[in-house]
């Protein structure tokens, strides 16, 4: 589903993301971690075709698109219908004048999707939500909710993969353990791929296959996530590892 070789994003004369190499297959969770300024989110940005005004090189696919030289147009149809970006708080994405029905309406109008009240409910049911949920205001759901109707969404529009960057940071321990239930269960039983970027070691050791470890815009240490987080090789996986309270 994700294929990425010998990837830098640089800006000017400075890189600040090189990726060796990055595979995600289908049901596979793949994440990347470090520290704040390390390069994880602005690899998931590459991904997409997101990183405006930066010099991209090398090979990226993403659900068989290649993304350095697929025209505008190709990737707009890809982004969201096929591969889903789910940011750390998707509240601030969501029109606090538009009911969260009607938003997801919209979208899957805009990709040509079934938006019929049956699918959409079926969608939120997916991630253990009311349909109800879908006449509610952003306002007046939970972080995880929303955290969980971003999924839903991404779900309702046929994503095939799912990029999540630090989507359980600004929730609560009950609701992360809720929301990381939820991806693990739709990479089980639909074949998502999920990438996921995150600074939480303890988060990714419940969720990952295999793991990418980035300090300064490179990855230092890469492998299943068993072997990585039980016998780092890198002194600054160690490092990151001693710092789990």
């Amino acid at each position: 589903m994700i294929e990425v070789r010998d990837l830098r994003v640089r800006y000017g004369t400075r890189t600040v993301a090189h990726v060796p190499e990055l595979d995600v297959g289908a049901g596979e969770c793949v994440a990347v971690v470090g520290e704040s300024g390390s390069g994880k989110s602005t690899t998931l940005m590459a991904l997409l075709g997101l990183t405006e005004g930066a010099e991209v090189s090398g090979h990226v696919r993403v659900c068989g698109v290649d993304v350095l030289t697929a025209p505008a147009r190709r990737l707009r149809e890809i982004r969201g219908a096929r591969v889903a970006l789910v940011m750390q708080s998707p509240q601030a994405a969501l029109s606090p004048t538009t009911r969260l029905g009607v938003l997801m309406r919209r979208a899957l109008d805009l990709h040509d999707v079934d938006a019929s009240e049956r699918a959409m409910a079926e969608a939120v049911e997916a991630v253990l939500l009311d349909p109800a949920i879908l006449r509610r205001y952003p306002h007046e759901v939970s972080g995880g909710q929303a955290q969980r109707f971003a999924i839903a969404l991404a779900l309702a529009l046929g994503a095939e993969a799912v990029l999540a960057d630090e989507p359980t940071s600004a929730l609560d321990v009950t609701v992360q353990a809720e929301v990381v239930g939820v991806l693990r269960r739709l990479r089980k039983e639909r074949g998502l791929a999920l990438l996921l970027v995150s600074h939480d070691l303890a988060l990714v050791s419940t969720i990952a296959d295999r793991v990418l470890v980035m300090k300064d815009g490179e990855v230092v240490e890469s492998g299943p996530a068993a072997r990585v987080l039980a016998e780092p090789s890198h002194p600054y996986t160690r490092e990151l590892l001693e710092a789990l309270p």
